[in-house]
């Protein structure tokens, strides 16, 4: 019985060599990008066993041995070839999938060979489409060749950098590349399935999928062409971007653009730089950062981050400073710390992507920032935090759900803990039981935490009504004369992260437009938030502070006192949110935020004590 050959594949791509050595290699220890032990299978005194996780081998320069886990297993455990598979599952935890018999196995390898046999074939299409689209961008005599070479020269892309990449064009015909590859001897069957013709089957029509585009191939990490993208150069040209479709060759999500020209710089620094585009990459070839890949404008993979990890262990995200390009970022870190790689990321200032910035300002503004580029933890704790209020319990909660999945993704056991703990302390959750279940909760799901744990979360730290809000509701909601003067006074800051926001913002926008206090136009604002329709019926409840006869100079003061007090906790909560962010600075090493951060928390605190004489409750 035999276990499918796509799953020994992965599963040697998989298994911590590593981890499953060391019990066997006590004295296993990082040297570089190896680890060096005393050999197992031999005594010596001088380490001479080397394993090399990123490539899933071992060898031994004494006696010679080496291999991958499978081997090692079989080796030291006396194990068949099947035994060692099944054990080497076992330790790296995956589930084995149904053994195969020797007929079907036979079936499925002739299978694969016939799938790589037609993989290898595409690939060979793909290599004189490429050669075809260089000639043509280098000599070719049509308008549109000329301005895609102009249009390359306006882009500051050398011709160094255009062979280097081997950027090319493809003219404006329908059958250019058709013909090419009939030349070459292709059937129609094999140039449909290229990927590099497009078919209209109601018109019984195959013709170029890409016309008057200037071309960038990809390759994969031995170079060969596996696939294309395609920009356009008018406003006409639509779409903007057209990427090869999947091919025999090519799935989407298994390669990295450039990786193949900046893989030994990659090697050689432990440390890659991961933009969007090709565009990007290649304006940072340009100006000589050559430590760099692209994830082609999809969703980075699991399988992008195994392919990047064999080169690399640091990187540095720079995608687009938009929304979208933050989303993808955060997609990026989730996929990259399962393979233990170590994560920042860079946000360029003004939202800028790379290639615009570093045209503008240059190799050494591109590498200072670059330097100052924000580790994971602070930058997926501030993001899940943008356009949140975390003093508002449910968008607390919202912020909370959003991130914790990053955590569930740390491999490391001790720094999943500790980036627990500093995001606990972060969201300024303190209930100990509550971190507790959140910790289990992560630890059993994987994924993060469930509804239920949410709506623990946003119940515990709801705010509790303070004594100077509920006074302040209760003399106004009887005294219409009191209100008049006092709601004139009240900003949206003062009320903005209090338990009981919605009813003040319902205070005055009835107060404004000149309606009446009552529970059906309160409950028009509040809508259908229980806590609230229950302490707005609380206050109705209330007998009036001021009978009608009363002159209004006490209750005036009272409900001015009130007011300030508001205020100074709305200042006190912004001191406590510029703390935070200056955690943030602190930790990105931006010396420049963290002290005008600081700064505006003391100016704020000169203001809060300045109220401190006039409040009435605190």
């Amino acid at each position: 019985m035999l276990y499918p050959q796509y799953f020994i594949d992965d599963l040697k791509n998989r298994a911590d060599l590593v981890r499953i050595i060391q019990p066997y290699a006590a004295d296993l220890k990082k040297k570089g990008a190896n680890w060096m032990a005393c050999c197992p299978f031999h005594q010596e005194k001088t380490p001479s066993f080397s394993v090399n996780p990123a490539k899933g081998f071992y060898k031994c320069f004494g006696c010679g041995k080496g291999g991958t886990a499978f081997n090692f297993v079989m080796e030291m455990e006396g194990l068949n070839f099947p035994e060692a598979v099944k054990r080497v599952a076992e330790m790296s935890g995956v589930q084995l999938p149904e053994p195969v018999d020797d007929q079907k196995f036979e079936r499925s390898k002739k299978q694969r060979e016939e799938k790589k046999q037609l993989a290898d074939q595409v690939v060979a299409l793909n290599q004189v489409a490429l050669e075809f689209w260089e000639k043509e961008l280098e000599t070719g005599k049509g308008e549109r060749a000329k301005k895609a070479r102009e249009y390359l020269v306006q882009r500051g892309i050398s011709e160094e950098v255009q062979k280097k990449f081997r950027i090319g064009f493809s003219p404006d015909s329908w059958d250019g590349l058709i013909n090419v590859l009939r030349d070459f001897g292709a059937d129609d069957k094999l140039i449909a399935q290229s990927g590099l013709v497009s078919v209209n089957e109601e018109k019984d029509r195959t013709y170029d999928r890409f016309r008057g585009r200037i071309m960038f191939p990809v390759l994969d990490v031995n170079g060969r062409p596996v696939a294309f993208g395609a920009r356009g150069m008018t406003a006409e040209d639509q779409p903007k971007y057209l990427n090869s479709p999947e091919t025999p060759a090519y799935i989407k999500g298994e390669h990295l653009y450039g990786l193949f020209q900046g893989k030994d710089e990659i090697r050689k620094k432990k440390f890659a730089i991961l933009v969007e585009g090709y565009l990007d990459l290649i304006a940072l070839a340009q100006f000589g950062v050559t430590n760099v890949a692209a994830s082609l404008g999809t969703a980075f993979t699991p399988e992008q981050a195994k392919l990047l990890n064999r080169f690399a262990e640091r990187v540095v995200i720079n995608y687009d400073g938009d929304s979208a390009g933050i989303k993808a970022a955060r997609r990026a870190i989730e996929q990259l710390l399962p393979q233990d790689f170590d994560v920042k990321v860079l946000v360029l200032p003004d939202g800028k992507d790379p290639d615009d910035f570093i045209r503008e300002n240059g190799t050494e503004a591109y590498n200072a920032a670059r330097g100052k580029a924000e580790p994971f933890l602070s930058f997926a704790m501030r993001t899940s935090s943008n356009g949140r209020n975390l003093n508002n319990a449910k968008q607390k909660a919202e912020a909370i759900e959003d991130f914790l999945p990053v955590i569930s993704t740390i491999k490391n056991a001790i720094q999943q803990r500790e980036s627990f703990d500093q995001a606990m302390e972060y969201f300024s959750i303190e209930d100990a039981g509550l971190k507790k279940q959140l910790w289990d909760s992560l630890r059993r799901d994987n994924r993060g935490v469930h509804q239920f744990q949410m709506q623990q979360v946003a119940r515990a730290v709801r705010p509790k009504p303070t004594v100077a809000e509920r006074r302040l509701l209760e003399l106004l909601v009887h005294d219409g004369e009191l209100r008049s003067q006092i709601v004139p006074q009240i900003e949206e800051s003062d009320y903005h992260n209090l338990a009981t926001a919605e009813l003040y913002a319902a205070f005055v926008a009835i107060s404004r437009s000149g309606g009446d206090i009552d529970p059906e136009s309160l409950l028009d604002h509040i809508g259908d938030d229980e806590e609230m329709i229950d302490t707005a019926r609380d206050i109705f409840a209330t007998a009036p502070k001021r009978a009608d006869e009363t002159p209004i100079d006490g209750a005036l003061r009272e409900a001015e006192g009130c007011v300030l007090t508001l205020r100074t906790l709305a200042i006190a909560n912004r001191i406590t949110e510029l703390g935070r962010d200056a955690v943030l600075a602190e930790q990105s090493g931006d010396t420049e935020l963290f002290n005008q951060l600081v700064h505006e928390q003391l100016e704020l605190e000169k203001i809060r004590r300045s109220l401190q004489p006039n409040v009435a409750f605190m």
